[in-house]
């Protein structure tokens, strides 16, 4: 592949990994190894392309791609970190921070700095210090760096001068994040200045406009957030509600998405129905239009603006699968023509902001296939595969993933994906129920997921339910899981299973529960609620009761807000005093006894979301009745893992685990009690 290897020319094929399937599956590694090609960009004028690509030693550096002729140049390099997030300031000169991927947070000291560099590798420059509490030293160059505290606003602008944004935090007592200040940092000089800030709460979001001039901010003050327009020196209020949980508003509730070319103003918001969508925003009548631009059947809005300079050309959005509504013609056509070359597979397409490149990006993937990414030409048609996500994994042996809809016990419809393994007959599977975290945010889509492909891969099917509480399928299924922890959603989660069986699909006896963080929680109340439905469970950073979200003690500090403890969780999750009796019937720590099914336990030792303690805790209660519990922590890593070893440490474990208990080893085992009792 061409960046992958730094080459000098690239696979003219359609993209597609390796297509023969083995007799053994893919080892855990390859599921969650990093990939070694990720973030390609195209610059402004669509000339060149930049991309994360890594060395032999598994460092990523910064690589770009003169397209007129495929000639690589890495730009930038690490010996002892890796480049993280960057992006194009204009045509000749990228910026980027600095990361560690191959250390856990606890033992990575440096922060992410800033960097810029021309995009044949000259004028580097520091712009931010990468140790933590460095206050401004000079540069090598002369230039004054500022402080640690000083991060890349994650937002291109125009893309058309030397000067990009950066957010300053303002920390409270507890060190999280009071507000941010925006700074004016010119890549070339390293020279900052700052920009006005709304003096109505504190500032918690920056929106840039059309010109890549800072034009909204929304701040907070106490549950109430407010967004803000700027005009001349002055901030107009355009919308207000509650932060926490999205009410207070109605039709003016709304996330502002960012400005068309015109100057038009795009919102995702609810209008007054159930489901959010893409509307215009009138900022003379301080309005949302009568009607929306993009409504998804069955789905909020959830999405960005796709634009050149000159043209709204369309919104990404996410249904069951990513996806680009566009309003454009040609680009319509372009989305026809790439599909046929990829059938089978989403094709997200990447344009240029200007400039008459005949080169597009496209991300394209499938349920079995991680992703690739391609260069289209639309002159010649012909594609261009530069990288890939995942290399050592085959399609062939990947499962299909299918998105499935039952109804809870009380009608609610519930969505669900359901992974199967390859070549199967989709029935009487051993079945895993793979619960996401959160809980209130969106789970999964179609595509190819390492947890569920790995489970698969080793003969399991894999059920993942979007329970109420869930985001992305409008405010009623959200709504309906405030304070229902333990409750309807775990019933949400059960009905699941059932539903699976009655389909055929499960095999009755042989289903396990798993999942991380409140997964995790939901793991271990399933095993307290349903003992005759699930066998086993599998529980990692798993909350454990949720008293101790509010004023557990450990040796470190947690990393949950005092606003979300304060305003968010006695509303969505349950009140410390006022649901003591429902938080403590609803507590997987108090109803630990209870708990007779076999168990894996798995805690990161620098998890400042479910601290260890929380960890050691519950095992400590469940293990005095049930001698099929396992406990494994990884003592460097947070709330999940990070690095590969502890990856394939853990995912080896589960294997086992499931195999014993409801796979291949559990049928051997009945097998054997069986001849031997006769």
């Amino acid at each position: 592949m061409l960046l992958a290897g730094a080459a000098a020319a690239a696979d003219a094929v359609p993209a597609g990994g390796p297509a023969a399937a083995t007799t053994s599956p893919p080892p855990a590694a390859s599921f969650f190894e990093r990939a070694r090609f990720s973030a390609p960009k195209l610059s402004p004028s669509g000339k060149f392309l930049a991309a994360r690509t890594a060395l032999p030693d598994g460092r990523l550096r910064l690589s770009v791609v003169r397209l007129d002729d495929l000639s690589v140049k890495v730009v930038a390099a690490f010996g002892d970190a890796d480049v993280g997030y960057f992006d194009w300031v204009n045509d000749e000169r990228l910026v980027f921070d600095a990361t560690d991927l191959q250390q856990t947070d606890s033992d990575d000291r440096t922060a992410p700095g800033l960097f810029a560099v021309n995009r044949d590798g000259s004028a580097l420059l520091q712009l931010v210090e990468t140790g933590w509490g460095e206050r401004g030293t000079g540069s090598h160059l002369g230039v004054k760096r500022l402080d640690w505290d000083y991060f890349l606003l994650r937002q291109p602008g125009r893309q058309d001068s030397d000067f990009v944004y950066v957010l300053h935090p303002i920390w409270n007592a507890d060190h999280g994040v009071r507000s941010q200040t925006l700074w004016r940092l010119n890549t070339v000089s390293g020279q900052a200045s700052a920009v006005p800030a709304p003096s109505l709460g504190e500032v918690q979001d920056w929106r840039l406009d059309q010109h890549g001039e800072p034009r909204l901010a929304t701040t907070l003050k106490d549950r109430t957030a407010t967004v803000l327009l700027r005009e001349g020196d002055t901030w107009r209020k355009l919308s207000q509600y509650d932060a926490y949980s999205g009410e207070d508003g109605g039709r003016h509730n709304f996330t502002p998405l960012g400005f068309g070319p015109d100057g038009t103003l795009y919102v995702a918001a609810s209008g007054g129905h159930d489901k959010r969508a893409l509307y215009r925003f009138d900022l003379g009548k301080g309005e949302l239009d009568q009607e929306p631009l993009l409504q998804l059947d069955g789905y909020d809005f959830d999405g960005e603006l796709i634009s050149s300079d000159d043209k709204l050309l369309g919104a990404s959005y996410l249904s069951d699968v990513h996806g680009s509504a566009w309003f454009e013609p040609r680009m319509r056509a372009l989305q026809a023509s790439v599909d046929a070359l990829l059938p089978g597979r989403v094709n997200q397409l990447a344009t240029a902001r200007r400039g008459d490149s005949p080169w597009l990006l496209v991300h394209s993937y499938s349920d079995r296939e991680p992703g690739d990414y391609v260069l289209y030409n639309t002159v010649s048609r012909q594609l261009t595969r530069i990288g890939q996500h995942r290399e050592h994994i085959v399609p062939a042996q990947m499962g299909h993933q299918v998105l499935v809809r039952y109804k809870a016990r009380d009608g609610l419809e519930i969505p669900a994906w359901i992974t199967y393994p390859r070549d199967s007959t989709r029935k009487n599977l051993p079945l895993v129920m793979l619960v996401h975290g959160g809980p209130y945010v969106r789970g999964n889509s179609w595509g190819w997921n390492p947890d569920a492909q790995f489970l698969a891969s080793r003969g399991y099917a894999v059920m993942e339910p979007e329970s109420r509480g869930s985001t992305g399928f409008g405010y009623r299924h959200f709504r309906a899981g405030w304070k229902q922890w333990g409750l309807a959603m775990q019933d949400d989660i059960a009905d699941g299973a059932k539903w699976a069986v009655a389909q055929g699909i499960a095999a009755p006896q042989r289903i396990c529960i798993a999942g991380a963080s409140y997964g995790g929680y939901a793991t271990l109340m399933g095993l307290v609620n349903d003992p005759a439905l699930y066998r086993c469970g599998v529980a990692w950073a798993g909350v454990t009761d949720i008293q101790l979200l509010y004023d557990g003690h450990w040796s470190g500090e947690s990393d949950l807000g005092e606003g979300w403890k304060r305003w968010g969780m006695p509303r969505l999750v349950g009140d410390p005093l006022k649901d003591a009796a429902q938080l403590a019937a609803t507590s997987p720590l108090r109803q630990a006894a209870r708990i007779k099914r076999p168990l894996l336990l798995a805690y990161g030792g620098d998890d400042h979301r479910v601290p260890l303690y929380h960890g050691e805790k519950f095992y400590a209660a469940v293990k005095a009745g049930n001698p099929g519990v396992e406990w494994v922590s990884y003592p460097k890593e947070g709330h999940g893992w990070k690095l590969l070893p502890d990856q394939v440490d853990f995912w080896s474990r589960v294997e086992k685990f499931l195999d014993r208990n409801i796979g291949p080893g559990a049928a051997t085992a009945t097998a054997t009690v069986t001849t031997t009792q006769q």
